[in-house]
């Protein structure tokens, strides 16, 4: 079974999964620990238990470090939810469950921390402004075909003669 206290071990394979480093996931792993526990006390109890406490299977991810790995490596490899219950050990019932709890509380970790990419570009202007120095960046874009314009000027502007097509970069 994959788990955190022998990924920490392996470095290698530690960033093959997860795409993290071991310092990264150390560094990750305080605020998840915290935002796991709001996201816990928050879930509502709507029935009377059936078992009584300790009834019941035992869950495999019991650590916090265990949960932050497993939405990690689901989420830097996507693997289907049956992989993803083999490598962890259990059904793909359970992967599934893990995966819906723990997204939004790997969500709510990256934004905290400042990690999520900014959707809006006002926004994002504003919060390079706020940060004082400029980062580099790269923009990755794509052409896409589009329509010939009927205007000279707008024709020759789009024309890309590598492709011999009529295309806009977005």
């Amino acid at each position: 079974m994959l788990n955190y206290t022998t990924l920490k071990e392996k470095p290698e394979t530690l960033l093959a999964l997860t795409g993290l480093a071991r310092r990264e996931v150390e560094e990750l792993l305080p605020t998840f620990t915290s935002m796991l526990a709001d996201s816990e006390a928050q879930k509502p109890r709507a029935q009377k238990r059936k078992r009584a406490p300790g009834g019941g299977r035992k869950p495999k991810l019991t650590m916090p470090a265990d949960k932050l790995v497993f939405i990690l490596v689901y989420t830097k490899t996507y693997p289907l939810q049956v992989v993803q219950g083999a490598m962890f050990e259990m059904s793909q019932s359970c992967a599934s469950e893990w995966i819906s709890a723990l997204l939004p509380v790997l969500a709510a970790t990256l934004d905290k921390l400042g990690y999520l990419p900014e959707r809006e570009g006002k926004q994002f202007a504003t919060q390079e402004r706020q940060h004082g120095e400029g980062r580099d960046l790269t923009i990755d874009g794509v052409e896409r075909r589009r329509q010939r314009p009927q205007n000279p000027l707008k024709q020759a502007m789009h024309y890309v003669v590598k492709r011999k097509a009529t295309s806009i970069r977005m």
